[in-house]
Parts: structure tokens; C-alpha cells; sequence
């Protein structure tokens, strides 16, 4: 995913340009390179000082059928000289690359708004492929729109003819023909792309001036040819922002930075431990350049083994991580209860896909919540938050570090994939802003006589950490239930009850330590509280504002820590008329809700794999409040 790093001056920070904002989506073959045009798109917007939100969809197919409606992978960036919390509902452009790019996602295209064809691959055998009788570019099908359509893949072709490829690995530039219309479109720089493109094929010097040459030809062709009034250039100044270092980043990008911080902070190295897993690889791929920090990363076989060996780390006194979706969590389901039982600290990541079984292995859900809170054999508490935004989930993983390692226990972590794969700004943070919580091995032998303690309490019920090895502290620890204080192994009820009871008390003593829960938009006591966890920040957040400005007495709260909740949700949620809870997934967090806090709560759910729409939750708003 792409990144870039824009250091505001003081001017840009205190201007107020007009409100504008843009919605493109960009959508082809997945061989067409859709992920990275719309990344390098996203470097270019965020170099010029908007504020961005994207939504890479992909299939979920290794290589569909080409042309096929399966195989249509697209790339959606909503940018502006505003804040932008959503990567918009509807597209104003759609560039679509073929038939099939076309027919997948010409509906979500508001009315009026722009497509731009690539004719060149409007051929019979691609329109049946797609599912046309006949071809949209020439009856009245796309009334409703602006259509522009030209022969990109033949002026690629023309611009690439000088560099001697070969006709498949020519058209593979065609991406960067578009990118070069829409870096002119919306008057972005050049230079960064042709810098980065010389970087990524510096063994290949031909394929880069290729494919330079196909993006000076986009970007010339919108310069110089009359395409007609439906294209014309835009400029959008940059959004107001604290002065600052920003860079774009997505969610996984931002958990391991977010994560390696974390460590720091408590003074640890790192091990992660994990199987790939779509939508969760990317944080291993990330985590796996920052070795330097004293992070260690394992691929291993199977998800058991990558857990397991995690809470091998954590026993020999690192921070052991791990990360999968729903899936791969099931498997780690019986490590988990070890972890509980053993009370090591742990952060598990799960980047939640819609399921269940293999489900949608591409698309988003948030339907891994009653996973997260209840789903272990017997009982086996621990803390579960949640991240709102790509960005927010830098300062979640430092939290998941925080409590795991205060508290001696695993923590669960949960995004999604649209957090994973989304890029937004974000402004780099000064880390000495962050407290440091340094963690303490218990080193002192006990007096003579007196037997080592290992599950021994402190005030906030957590057992000391102690190193395997260290002299005179021998002991052991495992998954079979255990005395209270010395860990001996003990089948007694008396044990099991206080055990129970204490492991219980500990998490739930961990809501002493977070902050109240705040009301991130509206006031106490509105006539509707529209309550929220995880991904559904942004659409929830723009939907009140927007009711807001029409009168509406509404207020927006969002969730980051599911369990335990903050000591004061419950009476806050008492003092609202109504409340109604988008979650994409069938109401769990409803449920949750209504269990813990006996508040009538009603759902908006979604389960289609595609993020809430503004639109969506405003509808749902008023219809509460007739």
C-alpha cells in the first residue's frame, strides 16, 4: 500500500478552502492493476495535502477467469479539501477497464456522474463474458450517467511502441496510461509516481521507461485533446490540519507500528507469530521489516503453531503477538484458554472477513465479536477492544499492550479488513506524549523455607512474570487447573471456584484502568444515541453530523473497549430516549448490549461485505426519531 510523508507549513494548516470533495473509483480485470493505481493515486492525493479515505475490493480468487464479471477488482478513494471520514457512498468517476468493470459497479455511480470507458476492450467475446446482449457504450443502457470512452489500451500501446514489448507485457502499462488522466484530471504532480517507478523496476530500466512514458501520455492526452466538457480539469486545495508530519497509512501499517510501540514502551522484545490469513498477511509482512526494534516474526505451519509458539515468548519474557481472522481464530480457540489458564500476556489480532467457514475471504464483516468475548471452552474471560480506523489502530495496539502485560493476561484485538486494506492521513504522533508502563520481573527468591508463589496477586489481581531459569524461582505453569497462589496442580472445587473467580475478577477489574466512555458527537440525553464499535466510525460519525445540521436531536458513541466496557456506559446509555446499533454482522453488539446494561437496543445490521453507507444509517435515523 502506498505511503507518503507531507510536513505542513503554517499556512496550510490555518487555511479554509472551500468544502469539496471527490469520490473516484477505479475498476478492471485483477490483472489490470487496479490495487496499484489507486494506491499511487493515494500517494499523489495525500502529497497534495487532501484528506483521503480509501476502499480497495478485490476478489477473493487467486487469478479469476479474465473479463469476468468474478475477477473485477476495484479501488475506491474519496479526497477533498475537508475532513473525510468515509471513502464515500457513491463515486462521482468511474473508470472502468472493461465490460466487466463496468457492469459490477456502474449502479453504485451517483446520478450524473462520469464513467470512463476503455473501448479498446469492449470487444463481443469481452461483452459476453460480462453478461451484455449488447454493448452499453452504444445504446441508451448508461443514460443516467456522463459516459467519456476512448481506446486506452491502443494509445498505451502507441505510447509504449518505442520500448520493444512485447503486446501482453505493453497493455500490463495500461494502468498507468489511466493513472497519468487522473493525476490530470485532478492537477497532482507527476514526479512522485515517476520516482517510485524507477525504484520499483530499477533491475528492469526498460519497464520503468515504459511505463513512465504511458503515464505522460494519460496525463498529455488530457492536456491536449478536446475529450469534451464532461472531463475538465479540478484542482482541490489541500484540508486544514494541525501543523504536523503526516503520512498515509492503513490499518495493518499502523498495528505494526502500533504494536512495536507498544513493546517499547514496556520494555520488551517482540515475537509474532503467525499463518498467513487474508485480510490479517499484511501485518506480517510489515512487522517483518522492523527487525531492528527487536521484533522477531515466525511464519509458521498451522495457526496452533503460531499461537502456541507466541505463548512460548511470552513465557520465556517477551511480548508474544499472533494474528489471524475468524478462521484461523477458530483454530487458536483451545492456545487461547492455555493463554487464560497460564495468565501470560498475549495480544491476539484478528482482522475480522465475512464468514462463517471460508466465507468471504476478501470482503468485510464485523462478525467475530461474540468469538472474541465468548467463544472459548469453559470460563475464560479476556479483554477485547477495538479499533475504529486504519489510524486508530496504532494507539489500540499500544493499548492491547498495555493491559496484557499490566494485567498477565491475553488480549484480543479486533479490526477488519476494511481497517486492514484502508489508507487514510494520519499525523505521525511524538511518542514522548505516550506514558511508559516498563514491565517488572518478579527476580526475588523466596525466604528460606517458603515455596515460590507463581500465582501469587498484586492489587490488581495479576500474577508476577517470571523468566524460566531465573535462580531460585523454579516452577511450572500450565493448563490444568491450579492452587491458588502456588500453582500446584489442584483438581479440588474449592480451587476451581476461587480460580474461576479470581480470573474473572481480573478482567473485569481491567475497567479501572481505561477512560470513561465520551460521547464522540452530541450531548447526553439526546432523543437517539446511534451506538457503535470497530470500522462503522466514519459513516455512523457523518450520518448524526449530517441530522445534526437538519435539526435532529441525535448523538454518536463509539466503543473501543468491548470487554470490559467503561464503568460508565451503562448509565450513559440509560440516560438516551433510543438507541439504535449499525454493526456489520446480525446484532451481536446489540445483544451484548442489552445483556450487560438492559437497554432496549435495536440493530442496523449489513452483512454483504461492503462497509455501511452514510446514506444507510441517516435513513435509519429518522425512521427511529418518527
Amino acid at each position: 500500500m502506498a505511503s507518503a510523508t507531507h510536513l505542513l507549513t503554517e499556512r496550510e494548516a490555518t487555511a479554509r478552502p472551500p468544502v469539496e470533495a471527490v469520490v473516484v473509483r477505479f475498476a478492471g480485470d485483477s490483472g489490470d492493476g487496479m490495487q496499484l493505481t489507486g494506491g499511487q493515486f493515494t500517494l499523489s492525493t495525500a502529497l497534495a495535502g487532501n484528506d483521503l479515505a480509501t476502499f480497495p475490493d478485490f476478489p477473493a480468487e487467486i487469478r479469476a477467469p479474465q473479463g469476468t464479471t468474478f475477477g473485477v477488482s476495484a479501488f475506491q478513494i474519496n479526497f477533498g479539501s475537508t475532513a473525510i471520514d468515509t471513502a464515500g457512498d457513491e463515486p462521482d468517476v468511474l473508470i472502468a477497464m472493461n465490460p466487466a468493470a463496468l457492469k459490477v459497479n456502474a449502479e453504485a455511480l451517483r446520478d450524473g456522474g462520469l464513467i470512463i470507458a476503455d473501448e479498446g476492450e469492449f470487444t463481443a467475446r469481452n461483452l459476453t463474458k460480462a453478461g451484455y446482449a449488447a454493448n452499453p457504450l452504444d445504446d441508451d443502457s448508461l443514460a443516467r450517467w456522463q459516459v467519456v470512452r476512448f481506446n486506452i489500451s491502443q494509445l498505451t500501446l502507441d505510447a509504449v511502441k518505442p520500448f520493444g514489448l512485447g503486446n501482453k507485457e505493453a497493455l500490463r502499462c495500461k494502468n498507468m496510461w489511466t493513472l497519468g488522466l487522473a493525476l490530470w484530471m485532478f492537477d497532482r504532480d507527476r514526479q512522485p509516481i515517476v520516482d517510485w517507478l524507477k525504484t520499483k523496476f530499477a533491475k528492469a530500466p526498460e519497464l520503468a521507461e515504459a511505463n513512465i512514458a504511458a503515464l505522460n501520455a494519460g496525463h498529455a492526452y488530457g492536456e491536449t485533446v478536446e475529450i469534451g466538457a464532461s472531463i475538465r480539469q479540478r484542482h482541490l486545495e489541500p484540508a486544514p490540519a494541525e501543523p504536523g508530519l503526516y503520512r498515509t497509512v492503513t490499518g495493518a501499517e499502523a498495528l505494526a507500528v502500533g504494536l512495536v510501540a507498544g513493546a517499547q514502551l514496556a520494555g520488551l522484545p517482540m515475537f509474532f507469530g503467525s499463518s498467513p490469513i487474508t485480510p490479517a498477511s499484511p501485518l506480517l509482512h510489515h512487522l517483518a521489516r522492523l527487525k531492528e526494534f527487536g521484533i522477531t516474526t515466525f511464519q509458521a505451519e498451522d495457526e496452533i503453531a503460531a499461537i502456541c509458539a507466541a505463548i512460548g515468548a511470552s513465557y520465556a519474557g517477551q511480548l508474544g503477538v499472533t494474528s489471524s481472522s475468524g478462521p484461523g481464530i477458530a483454530l487458536k480457540t483451545e492456545a487461547m484458554g492455555l493463554a487464560v489458564m497460564t495468565e501470560l500476556p498475549l495480544v491476539i489480532v484478528n482482522s475480522q472477513r465475512g464468514g462463517p467457514s471460508t466465507g468471504l475471504p476478501t470482503k468485510t464483516e464485523q462478525s467475530d465479536l461474540y468469538q472474541a468475548v465468548y467463544g472459548r471452552n469453559g470460563d475464560t474471560p479476556l479483554p477485547v477492544i477495538a479499533a475504529c480506523s486504519p489510524a486508530d489502530a496504532f494507539e489500540c495496539a499500544i493499548e492491547a499492550v498495555r493491559i496484557a502485560t499490566r494485567y498477565m493476561t491475553p488480549v484480543i484485538l479486533l479490526t477488519d479488513g476494511y481497517i486492514a486494506n484502508a489508507a487514510e492521513p494520519w499525523k505521525v504522533p511524538d511518542m514522548s506524549g505516550f506514558a511508559p508502563f516498563p514491565v517488572k520481573f518478579h527476580d526475588t527468591p523466596p525466604a528460606e523455607g517458603e515455596g515460590v508463589m507463581p500465582y501469587a496477586r498484586n492489587d490488581e489481581l495479576a500474577r508476577p512474570w517470571i523468566k524460566p531459569g531465573t535462580p531460585g524461582l523454579e516452577h511450572r505453569i500450565g493448563g490444568i487447573e491450579k492452587a491458588p497462589g502456588s500453582g500446584n496442580i489442584d483438581y479440588s472445587a474449592a480451587s476451581h471456584q476461587a480460580m474461576t473467580d479470581t480470573r474473572a475478577a481480573k478482567v473485569l477489574g481491567v475497567a479501572g484502568s481505561i477512560p470513561d466512555q465520551a460521547i464522540a458527537l452530541g450531548s447526553e440525553g439526546a432523543k437517539l444515541a446511534v451506538v457503535g464499535w470497530g470500522s462503522t466510525y466514519g459513516p455512523i460519525h457523518q450520518a448524526v453530523r449530517r441530522a445534526q445540521l437538519r435539526g435532529l436531536d441525535v448523538a454518536h458513541v463509539h466503543v473501543r473497549h468491548i470487554w470490559p466496557a467503561p464503568n460508565n456506559l451503562g448509565e450513559l446509555l440509560k440516560g438516551f430516549g433510543k438507541i439504535i446499533v449499525p454493526e456489520m454482522n446480525m446484532g451481536q453488539f446489540k445483544t451484548l448490549l442489552r445483556d450487560q446494561y438492559l437497554v432496549d437496543a435495536k440493530s442496523l445490521t449489513k452483512v454483504s461485505g461492503l462497509p455501511f453507507r452514510i446514506a444507510e444509517i441517516e435513513a435509519a435515523i429518522e425512521s427511529a426519531l418518527q
